[in-house]
């Protein structure tokens, strides 16, 4: 049983409410906070969710804000997840209302049994409440107005007070909070001292005024181990800075914008001669997207590892610069945050809507490679591992990031390198071998691969140059207008396409535990809440083969695994199903095989999203596990084969 506040009498008073079967979950609930965006409340909430890793317990934390600076409402959702889980469920299990402006749509998505912990300050009327939900009333602004004078301090500690309540309420332990203080605040013991009052004031009141914990706890564990929290666009700056990249030009674009300063970050630590404090970096904030592309072209022509960081609107902007480095075939990255499309869109919001943009930038005939990552830890592999495709393939390469994994923080495994590994500079001819006198052309290609030589400018006094441009040329870089030159250049470039199939990251294909004929395919972020969702399908005896795609040009794996399929499931963030036309239109597939599972409200998919739509679709496609079929082990994968 559990106990409802009083929403008539006196807020610290309570009353038993026998009827009320309230949900009680150890490390298995999802708490949101709806804050206003510019109170203050970041600082706190991501204090919750960090001392619950401190306590050995797994959180995944999303981030839902507005883009305005101040005013607009805003949502940190923490789901405490002992098993694991990287995604959202979906559904709340416990709101902390703190913006009277959503006060009706945050109690309504509140889990039957659920709980509402809210400021009782002002009394509120009954149908504001709901009768299947436990309110959990704390005067927030009458202890802050007792004990703070100042109007703005009022305001701050607020939110300290409330995470104090919460510590009591779900029996977080709020040492760990105040060790968190400590590391914020070395130094400052004003303020350290301030947070540590502000939090007691709030977990005192709660210890005296409720009964708890309530159902909702948090129990120590050691199921974290040495994961790390890192969002994806720290680890992409990071990997950028193992890759090689010596500069960076870019301009402010939400969600991206943090990539660019984290590399800033990243190089004033690991790019500074100790011996001199000299800088072996360049990283200019341009005036437009099209300044900043064009200076990582310069800087990449003349040798250098060079990327910008951007959004869909700045994609759109940078089309005939891409053309150019396409066909001009200068080593180019750009690591491209997907935000709510089309144009402004939301800017705060996450989708994966850029993929054809991005696969077939620039007018014409051009086709780009991307990479996939599902979460920081491919964020860092996948930057550093874009600057050596770039180079070997001579080609923009795109990192495609989103919001999601961009700005949200993640737990990873900790980020790993190997320190025997080198830089691939691909085909770049040396002053030596012009002078051992090797055939130079700028556009030759020597060995099928359709990748030809480059020299870097100043290689040789006398020898290696060429003109480098955005018009037709033959083979020596020659301007040319003959038809057969250009299509003799065209398909050499195809042929480099079909290279950078066999290089860039393979999909990740896992079998069902049971033989069936239906699978699933998916990419990115959407890995998070899809592993959960396919462990349910299980238990609802729907059964998937699975392929994680993770670069585009597409492996043969992939047409081969629609192929051995009679259904198969695309998941995507977004409404047009892009990666569904780039599987059709590259790949030659019946689009009546595949079966589009979309989400692109701006809000990262859920686990029940997944669940519902794929169960709905399969149940009507009669999807049940095949008998008479056997899976053979194959290193680390398993085939699929009829039993004899």
């Amino acid at each position: 049983m559990a106990y409802r506040m009083s929403r008539l009498d006196d807020p610290a008073e309570s009353v038993m409410d026998t009827r009320l079967k309230s949900i009680v979950r150890v490390n298995d609930f999802v708490v949101k906070f709806a804050n206003v965006n510019g109170s203050g409340s970041a600082s706190a909430n991501g204090l919750f969710a960090r001392a619950i890793l401190r306590m050995g317990v797994p959180v995944a934390a999303r981030n839902i804000f507005p883009s305005n600076i101040q005013g607009l409402p805003t949502w940190y959702e923490v789901r405490i997840v002992e098993a694991g889980w990287r995604g959202r469920r979906g559904g709340v299990d416990l709101m902390v209302a703190m913006n009277p402006q959503t006060w009706d749509k945050d109690v309504a998505e509140i889990e039957s049994g659920g709980y509402l912990f809210y400021d009782s300050t002002k009394p509120l009327p009954p149908s504001k409440f709901r009768d299947d939900v436990t309110a959990l009333g704390v005067p927030l602004t009458a202890i802050c107005n007792e004990t703070y004078s100042d109007v703005r301090q009022r305001q701050l500690f607020k939110n300290i007070v409330y995470l104090g309540a919460l510590s009591a309420l779900l029996d977080l332990d709020a040492t760990e909070i105040e060790r968190l203080f400590a590391e914020q605040y070395r130094g400052k013991e004003a303020l350290l001292e301030s947070n540590r009052k502000a939090l007691h004031l709030g977990r005192d009141y709660a210890l005296a005024h409720f009964d708890c914990p309530i159902g909702l706890t948090v129990a120590r564990r050691d199921a974290v181990g040495e994961r790390i929290f890192i969002d994806g666009n720290d680890a992409a700056a990071l990997g950028a800075v193992y890759g090689g990249a010596t500069v960076a030009a870019w301009y402010p674009i939400t969600p991206s914008s943090s990539l660019a300063e984290s590399f800033a970050k990243w190089c004033r630590k690991l790019r500074v001669e100790p011996a001199t404090g000299k800088q072996r970096f360049a990283i200019v904030q341009a005036e437009d997207e099209l300044s900043s592309i064009g200076m990582v072209i310069g800087a990449a022509w003349n040798g250098a590892r060079a990327f910008t960081a951007t959004s869909g609107p700045g994609v759109s902007l940078m089309q005939e610069f891409l053309g150019l480095a396409y066909f001009a075939e200068i080593p180019t990255v750009l690591f491209d945050v997907q935000r709510g499309s089309p144009s402004t869109g939301m800017p705060t919001r996450t989708q994966q809507a850029d993929l054809i943009s991005c696969a077939y930038a620039s007018h014409g005939d051009t086709k780009h490679v991307l990479l996939l990552p599902e979460d920081p830890r491919e964020c860092f592999e996948f930057g550093a591992l874009a600057f050596d495709l770039a180079d070997r393939l001579q080609t923009p390469v795109f990192v495609m990031l989103d919001l999601d994994i961009g700005m949200q923080d993640w737990l990873c495994e900790p980020l790993t390198w190997d320190d025997s590994r080198r830089l691939d500079r691909g085909k770049v001819m040396t002053a030596q071998e012009l002078d051992a006198g090797r055939d130079f052309g700028r556009y030759l290609d020597v060995d099928g691969d359709g990748i030809p030589y480059r020299t870097y400018p100043g290689t040789h006094a006398a020898k290696g140059s060429y003109f480098t441009r955005g018009t037709t040329k033959d083979r020596y870089a020659r301007y040319t207008e003959e038809g057969p030159a250009y299509v003799d250049n065209m398909q050499r470039l195809q042929r480099k396409f079909e290279t950078a199939r066999s290089i860039v990251p393979k999909p990740v294909l896992t079998r069902a535990a049971q033989p069936t004929n239906a699978g699933v395919i998916w990419f990115g972020s959407t890995g998070a809440a899809m592993a959960e969702s396919l462990a349910e399908l299980e238990r609802q005896d729907i059964h998937l083969d699975r392929l994680r795609i993770r670069a585009f040009p597409f492996d043969d794996a992939i047409p081969e695994f629609v192929a051995a399929h009679d259904h198969v499931f695309v998941v995507e963030q977004n409404r047009d199903a892009q990666l569904k036309m780039l599987l059709v239109n590259e790949c030659g597939i019946d689009p009546a095989k595949l079966t589009s599972v979309l989400h692109y409200d701006g809000t990262p998919i859920t686990e029940r999203f997944i669940t519902r739509e794929i169960g709905e679709k399969a149940r009507l496609y009669n999807v049940t596990p095949l008998s008479g079929i056997r899976y053979q082990v194959t290193g680390n994968r398993k085939a699929g084969g009829r039993a004899a």
